[in-house]
């Protein structure tokens, strides 16, 4: 596992440098849209998961690869190995020269995942983790290991959030914001999903929650966050998913996820 995580680790370094070394450029082109005409995609998105996929198809040819521009390279492998490869996490942000993007891989094997990074190139930040070895902050030449905040009640909690493209969802997401706002600390919005889940790990928010992300959105961020002793999953006793993923201490979590439920956080009108 640890072989896994550390060529995660040298090709998400190695995509961060292509990404990061853009901005002297100036603002990249949008070549794309997705899910609306506000969801881009760069050309750069496109030039980071083609430098990753070369990366690790080079060491391991027979693995599985699903990434969020070119989906999953084929049907099956033996090796039971799947990487998860979110290319440029927080595209708006990177579009904007704001600092909230990174590079985020998984480590799939056997269907679970058990190795992550998420690298956050403009603050200098590399998160990592892998099943029972704990979460760790690198920056700075520096290695300091992870423990999200704990013993937070709901109305001190600092919780991180984010919002999908279509316009009825970010409505319904609007509401259901508006109604938890009043009864938390304060809301955080960074742009980026990957970035949040490791924002819990380090105690840096109490918690995050958001509807509607993918599996490359959360994979390595979500193992960040539990290997810091955070509780992630979705809500009424669901594990995370497209549906909802939250974050947050073992005590905050379950009253967190009571009142996203109870505000119906899973709609979309």
């Amino acid at each position: 596992m640890s072989e896994l995580l550390d060529l995660a680790v040298d090709t998400a370094v190695e995509a961060g440098k292509l990404l990061a070394s853009w901005r002297a450029g100036g603002r990249p082109a949008v070549a794309d849209t997705k899910s609306s005409p506000t969801d881009v995609v760069t050309e750069m998105d496109r030039q980071a998961e083609a430098l990753i996929k070369e990366r690790i198809r080079a060491v391991r040819p027979d693995d599985l690869i699903l990434a969020e521009e070119g989906g999953q390279d084929r049907a099956e492998s033996s090796t039971g190995v799947r990487w998860v490869i979110d290319p440029l996490d927080g595209t708006v942000n990177y579009l904007y020269g704001l600092a909230d993007w990174a590079v985020s891989i998984g480590v799939e094997v056997d269907g679970a995942i058990v190795a992550g990074v998420v690298e956050v190139p403009r603050l200098g930040e590399r998160f990592t983790a892998e099943a029972g070895g704990g979460a760790w902050l690198h920056r700075n030449g520096a290695r300091e290991r992870l423990r999200c905040n704990t013993g937070v009640p709901l109305d001190r909690a600092l919780v991180a959030t984010g919002f999908g493209y279509d316009a009825g969802r970010r409505k319904a997401q609007g509401e259901v914001l508006a109604g938890l706002l009043p009864r938390v600390r304060d809301i955080r919005r960074c742009g980026s999903a990957s970035v949040d889940l490791c924002m819990v790990a380090a105690g840096r928010v109490d918690a995050s929650y958001e509807r509607g992300l993918n599996y490359w959105d959360y994979a390595a961020g979500g193992c960040i966050a539990r290997e810091a002793g955070a509780v992630v999953g979705g809500l009424s006793g669901r594990p995370e998913g497209p549906s909802m993923v939250v974050a947050a201490g073992p005590d905050l979590y379950p009253r967190l996820a009571e009142i996203l439920a109870g505000a119906n956080a899973e709609r979309d009108r």
